[in-house]
């Protein structure tokens, strides 16, 4: 950023210089010190900041999509909540079509997305609308371990080698805390469980039945509409495991390949291959599991429209009830970032087309999208979306994504989320990353809660 008569330091190849004038604002753009376009938009002041932001992000988009001819799907719109505008303007009356022209004429947002985030929204209201989730809230339950890490995996995942002795030690810390969260939540309806991770299924069958237990024990289930364990990779999962999980009223299970394509399972860092995918559902769904999700990624490195086909045409033979597409985002802690110069020669692709395929594959399994946020870096400016369907949505990312309700979260580097006033206003209180920082600062970690606790339950 340079104030005005100020020199850029440095060489440049594009420069964007942006003047505010009393009646809207300028831009300039210049290449190797040539003006190569000049645009200019009339603002008013007097209105709110954000639409003084929405003209300056147009006059950009719109001037680096004359001079490059590139569009974006979604526009000038940034944020990872796209969905979050459709439901404020349903919620506030707007019809579907006039959504859809606000949409594109402030964020220059394609026809296509524009459908998909109002369809989007529209679902979930449809969902919302069927309890009154204000009154309640979700538990989150973070399970921090890995059997290995992932090359595109920003998570604060630990390695099972390393702390599997610390397994226990780490249990008791987190019952503890669960017990605090019961303590200070009494007497507010509990809507959703979600235990995640890392990988939850790295824990024992006896492990598992501990939590699993414990929270049956501390907490009235009564009014839950949804149970989730992200089982997570095939490699961790067995049929003890799963009977385990039968136990416990848990009524959604998340099966996540992210490819079908043994070389890029390899290549990633999976310690597994597309037949233990296929038998460790063939097991769940033997063992009575009738709502199975399954997590793809596009965008992987080395994959492209033929090895994305293979991968939808074998989950689509499996048929699982609900099937979450992410575009794979290059995030700055992953190990696929830090050492990107060993992977030059290697492509990443993402394009509409593949986009359209998962969308295609989804229709013919009979689901909808329900679900959808996006990311930095992402692979192509496309988003991550899931399908589900009727019935099969999943109800705790709705409500993480949309942030209708507070979700209390325990373990290491888990987030709690306190909404109030309907989402006017979010507050968070954050876990350490770290297990032993979680273990050995678990008093902190109930202190952090206890206040936003207090004022969102009074």
């Amino acid at each position: 950023m340079y104030y005005e008569g100020e020199e850029p330091a440095g060489e440049y190849e594009l420069l964007l210089l942006v003047t505010y004038r009393k009646d809207g604002i300028g831009l300039e753009i210049l290449r190797d010190g040539e003006t190569v376009l000049q645009r200019e938009a009339p603002v008013d002041y007097d209105r709110d900041r954000q639409e003084t932001k929405n003209v300056l992000k147009r006059l950009v988009y719109g001037s680096l999509k004359e001079l490059t001819g590139i569009s974006l799907p979604w526009g000038d719109l940034t944020g990872i909540r796209p969905t979050k505008i459709p439901m404020k303007l349903l919620e506030e009356g707007w019809k579907n079509t006039r959504i859809a022209d606000y949409m594109r004429q402030t964020y220059q947002v394609s026809d296509a997305k524009c459908a998909l985030a109002i369809t989007i929204a529209n679902r979930e209201r449809a969902i919302l609308q069927q309890f009154d989730y204000e009154k309640g809230w979700s538990l989150y339950v973070g399970i921090p371990f890995c059997p290995s890490i992932c090359l595109y995996c920003s998570f604060g995942s630990h390695p099972l080698d390393r702390w599997k002795k610390r397994v226990d030690e780490y249990l008791d810390a987190l019952i503890r805390e669960l017990a605090f969260i019961r303590d200070q939540m009494a007497g507010r309806p509990l809507h959703s469980v979600y235990i995640g991770g890392g990988t939850p299924t790295t824990l024992t069958p006896e492990q598992s039945r501990r939590l699993l237990g414990a929270i049956q024990e501390l907490f009235d289930l009564s009014q839950v509409r949804e149970y989730t364990v992200e089982a997570g990779r095939p490699d961790t999962i067995t049929r003890e495991k799963l009977q385990v999980l039968r136990q416990f009223p848990v009524s959604r299970i998340s099966i996540n390949p992210q490819t079908m394509n043994q070389k890029t399972l390899d290549l990633i860092g999976r310690k597994h291959t597309v037949e233990d995918v296929t038998e460790i559902f063939h097991m769940a769904r033997e063992l009575g599991f009738d709502n199975i999700n399954m997590d793809l990624i596009v965008g992987l490195p080395g994959e492209g429209e033929a090895e994305v086909a293979n991968t939808l045409s074998q989950v689509e033979q499996l048929g699982p009830d609900s099937l979450t597409v992410h575009s794979l985002a290059l995030k700055r802690a992953t190990r696929l970032n830090l050492f990107k110069d060993q992977y030059e020669e290697i492509s990443f692709e993402n394009s509409a087309a593949i986009m359209d395929k998962t969308q295609e594959c989804a229709r013919r399994m009979g689901m909808g999208p329900y679900y959808l946020y996006r990311q930095k870096n992402i692979a192509g400016n496309f988003e991550n979306v899931g399908y589900a369907r009727p019935g099969c949505e999943g109800l705790y990312n709705i409500l993480i994504m949309e942030e209708k309700q507070s979700i209390i979260a325990a373990g290491a580097g888990a987030s709690t989320k306190f909404v109030f006033d309907g989402g006017r206003r979010i507050e968070r209180a954050e876990n350490v990353k770290s297990v032993e920082q979680y273990i050995s600062r678990l008093d902190e970690m109930m202190e952090r809660k206890r206040a936003g606790i207090e004022a969102y339950v009074k």
